[in-house]
């Protein structure tokens, strides 16, 4: 009989029912990973009042998840828990994809594929992929986000490769079912193939990041040519243009030229409304302003020259001028500076700034602000000129006076301030009291925490590093990572066993010592790729085959899809051909490397081989086959039952007064409040390997409190 969690006592009206399996699941599942707003929690299960919060936020809960407790499911429930995430479209990370994908493959779940996330599909083993469901496992890939796979440029290659290879006979010309069936991996094609490719590849750009530079040229060849369904540039339409999306932003100034006047400042009336509404980021849309007013100034016959005092021509700027979508049209940044006057400026600021100005007028806009505010800008003001920020230099900053916190949020959010201006920034804020707590980590984000000074990340609370959580720190320089790893280490230090250890200091790993990674080793951690990517590359060369084995577990074989990142790479180059062949791995370490989005290692020159798995009774195919039901997808978010085994990994356990809860596992409290008092010797691993806990079965090793956070 399978079990089930009673939710009798607390029931009230509903009294005698019972908590769904599927949501036993869910709890259970994100109980180890993370925790959660779980007020409502008790010692008997969970508190009725509570339970529409979780089944309205499981989306949200699943976005914790990790793979250590998942790992202990049966097939049937991890595959019920793989479609719910498809269903409910859950956003997961790299670092969950990539060992998710592990766990399916090792269950023989990947045959599955058309009801997994298509994020998930980027990541699985692509030799196990059958010659008859190449193309149906490719178009559904092709839905995903390749930018997940920046960890793993060899993997994302192979894709690429895969693809192709579905399509048969080498293709010069992608047809439109091609370009149906490739969908974002034409993100990754060179520009002749773009250029030579059907049309409607116009569809397939649309969903790219970014393009690279011959990418655009690409681009603009293909309008040029005018046999996309927007015709040739002078029959082009508002409806049209719109219908790019993002793209129309790469149109050069050339073409501008060619389109006619009253489609072009239509166009460019709606594109600043869609800026001003922010649904396009600051910088494509100046990318755009600066090409179309270029074309403008190109086409005028007569046109100011450029220099210092020249006359208003165009009238004074009023505040109903900035109110005119086409404002920038109809003044360039010389008259900008000629005909706004600095009370204007300091009655319309905001008005102004919401235009996407070209970097010059910024500078106009920054000289005038400085003539009317000789003293620094204003807190008041500050929070209207975050676009010019980046401007500002140090001792400029220096002038302002910031007490606010969200102050400091509207300038260091992301696409403001510059990298080197944070710690000027968030100086001002602390010389007037202010302190870094986790809504102010959080708020800013963790790369904001790679240009804090030492001084300012030795200021930071372990109790607020603690509840602003995982940060993601991968961007940061090496001497960054080092220092916050410390950090991390006294927040963190004190968790009840390795693997609520390892969970929470995970993203800070970057900037552990060799020693710590042999820790790490003995406790049979499974690494996944994506934070193994980020560990010290001069760390990382004092580890042996034998510790990286240990060290990455199950996802020991994502070392193929990544050898040419740069910190594999470099480690496997000092590796000696045995020891390659026990990784599985040849001597070319470098690895493939995409035309459209190179890494830093060095290009494969070798094709590939696509080696397709055979279909199911042919000789060669080890896979486990899949055999899961195709259960209605209206069912699937989780309704699977735990069995009695797996239910004796849920500990519930009730808090005493004097208990830290705020990350996850319930330590005793320091008397000074400021972080769980040290029980297990020095602070993190290095040092006390003796007090390491070591899992003694599948209870002890996940027995763990879930714990309220107030």
């Amino acid at each position: 009989m399978t079990p089930h969690l009673s939710a009798r006592t607390a029931m009230g009206p509903r009294a005698g029912a019972r908590m769904s399996p599927g949501l036993a699941l869910l709890m259970w599942l994100t109980a180890h990973c993370s925790c959660p707003q779980a007020q409502g929690f008790s010692q008997r299960g969970l508190d009725a009042s509570r339970a529409d919060l979780w089944a309205s936020a499981n989306t949200s809960l699943l976005h914790d998840f990790c793979c250590q407790p998942a790992s202990h499911l049966p097939r049937d429930q991890l595959s019920a828990l793989i479609q719910g995430m498809a269903t409910q479209q859950v956003p997961l990370r790299a670092w969950q994809l990539s060992c998710l994908a592990n766990l399916a493959t090792r269950h023989g779940l990947q045959d599955d594929f058309e009801l997994h996330p298509p994020n998930l599909l980027l990541f699985y083993n692509l030799t196990q992929v059958r010659e008859t469901d190449c193309r149906a496992f490719t178009r559904h890939a092709a839905q995903g986000d390749m930018e997940l796979l920046a960890n793993l440029p060899d993997q994302r290659v192979a894709l690429r490769h895969t693809a192709l290879a579905c399509l048969g006979a080498p293709h010069l010309r992608l047809s439109a079912s091609d370009l149906l069936l490739l969908g974002v991996l034409v993100c990754d094609m060179d520009a002749s193939r773009i250029e030579a490719a059907d049309p409607r590849v116009l569809e397939n750009l649309q969903r790219c990041h970014r393009l690279t530079t011959t990418q655009q040229a690409a681009l603009n060849t293909l309008l040029a040519g005018g046999k996309t369904v927007l015709g040739p540039p002078g029959s082009w339409n508002l409806e049209g243009l719109q219908a790019l999306g993002s793209l129309a932003t790469y149109i050069s100034s050339s073409l501008w030229m060619q389109v006619q006047e009253a489609v072009g400042l239509a166009f460019f009336s709606s594109t600043v409304s869609t800026y001003q509404a922010g649904r396009l980021s600051q910088h494509d849309a100046r990318r755009f302003v600066t090409g179309f007013l270029k074309a403008k100034a190109t086409s005028l016959s007569s046109r100011p020259k450029r220099g210092t005092g020249q006359p208003c021509i165009r009238g004074d700027i009023t505040a109903a001028t900035l109110h005119d979508n086409l404002f920038l049209v109809h003044y360039d940044c010389v008259q900008l500076k000629s005909c706004l006057g600095n009370r204007v400026l300091k009655a319309n600021l905001d008005p102004l700034l919401q235009h996407p100005l070209p970097a010059e007028c910024q500078r106009v806009i920054k000289a005038k602000l400085a003539q009317v505010y000789p003293h620094g800008v204003p807190e008041d003001q500050l929070r209207l000129i975050t676009s010019l920020v980046y401007l500002y230099s140090r001792s400029e900053i220096g002038q302002w006076n910031i007490t606010s916190r969200d102050t400091v949020v509207a300038l260091l959010a992301s696409d403001v301030a510059l990298e080197n201006q944070t710690e000027a920034v968030l100086q001002k804020y602390l010389d007037h009291n202010g302190t870094i707590t986790s809504t102010l980590l959080m708020a800013i984000g963790g790369s904001r925490l790679c240009w804090m000074s030492m001084r300012q990340i030795q200021a930071i609370r372990p109790a607020e590093f603690r509840r602003a959580g995982a940060l993601d720190i991968s961007s940061c320089p090496q001497s960054r990572k080092d220092t916050l790893y410390t950090k991390a280490r006294e927040a963190f230090g004190s968790a009840q066993n390795t693997a609520n250890y390892y969970r929470f200091m995970r993203p800070y790993l970057g900037g552990a010592p060799v020693e710590e990674l042999r820790h790490l080793v003995q406790a049979n951690v499974s690494m996944d790729i994506d934070t193994f990517t980020n560990l010290n590359p001069q760390v990382l060369q004092s580890l042996s085959v034998g510790n990286v084995t240990t060290l990455l577990g199950q996802n020991v074989g994502d070392l193929q899809k990544a050898r040419s990142h740069p910190t594999i790479s470099s480690w496997l180059r000092s590796l000696n051909t045995s020891a390659l062949g026990e990784l599985g791995l040849d001597r070319d370490t470098a690895g493939p490397t995409s035309p459209a989005h190179s890494t830093t290692g060095t290009p494969n020159t070798t094709p590939w081989v696509l080696h397709l798995a055979p279909t199911s009774g042919q000789p060669g195919n080890k896979a486990p086959t899949s055999g899961s039901p195709l259960a209605h997808l209206g069912y699937l978010p989780l309704a699977v039952a735990l069995p009695s085994g797996l239910l004796g990994l849920l500990y519930w356990g009730t808090p005493g007064p004097s208990q830290d809860c705020s990350w996850g596992a319930c330590t005793k409290a320091s008397k000074d409040g400021a972080g769980p008092a040290p029980h297990a010797g020095k602070l993190g691993l290095v040092g006390r390997a003796k007090h390491l806990p070591r899992p003694r079965g599948r209870l002890q090793a996940q027995r763990t409190w879930l714990c309220p956070i107030s």
